[in-house]
């Protein structure tokens, strides 16, 4: 689990940035940082714009942490193609973001903790592991408890986000499946990421 499950509109207001796209988010009243300094503004040296990218890719996802983040750029380094665009696939595969761009849940902290609970299943299985790789054509569905779920319910009826294209789902039956891993222009990030930047970070 996250540290900072409770505490997520903290990360928006630490970065700047309304994260998520969230009606509720304190970014839409108040642009700056938190604490008697969060006001100052000074302009950010190659490091510190590759950090805040860093931390914005690793925010979105619920917070990952350095280890497994770090993990992730690894694998991306490793496989070929485009490093940057090879680790939005990989946070993309994870369950939870797969699980969240189904709409089964509002945020992505949300699908953590579903899955967490065991109400989820992968090819009729039950996975509790919220970085659980997803491939390409796994099942992916709600066991019957969840489907009955007010979260549920309320995220699939929500107009807050819609469904990308390499996601398929039918919310009826609670299941779905990842058609495709996207790359960066695919992804309907609401503020921009770089994970190029990420990438130049990490290979300093």
């Amino acid at each position: 689990m996250s540290k900072r499950v409770s505490s997520k509109y903290k990360i928006d207001r630490r970065l700047g940035v309304n994260l998520w796209g969230r009606p509720k988010s304190p970014i839409n009243k108040r642009e700056y940082g938190p604490g008697e300094h969060g006001q100052r503004r000074r302009k950010p040296s190659d490091f510190g714009t590759q950090l805040m990218a860093k931390q914005k890719l690793k925010g979105y996802y619920g917070n990952i942490s350095e280890r497994q983040f770090v993990r992730y750029y690894k694998e991306a380094v490793r496989r070929t193609g485009d490093t940057s665009e090879n680790l939005i696939g990989i946070l993309e595969c994870r369950l939870d973001a797969v699980v969240y761009r189904m709409k089964f849940v509002p945020t992505v902290f949300s699908s953590r903790q579903l899955i967490s609970h065991g109400h989820i299943k992968v090819n009729g299985i039950k996975v509790t592991i919220p970085s659980y790789m997803v491939k390409v054509g796994d099942k992916i569905e709600l066991r019957d408890k969840a489907k009955g779920m007010n979260l549920v319910l309320d995220a699939i009826v929500s107009p807050e986000r819609d469904i990308p294209d390499y996601v398929a789902v039918d919310h009826d039956k609670g299941n779905g499946s990842l058609t495709r891993v996207p790359v960066l222009q695919d992804v309907p990030y609401p503020v921009q990421m770089e994970p190029n930047l990420v990438v130049e970070f990490y290979s300093r």
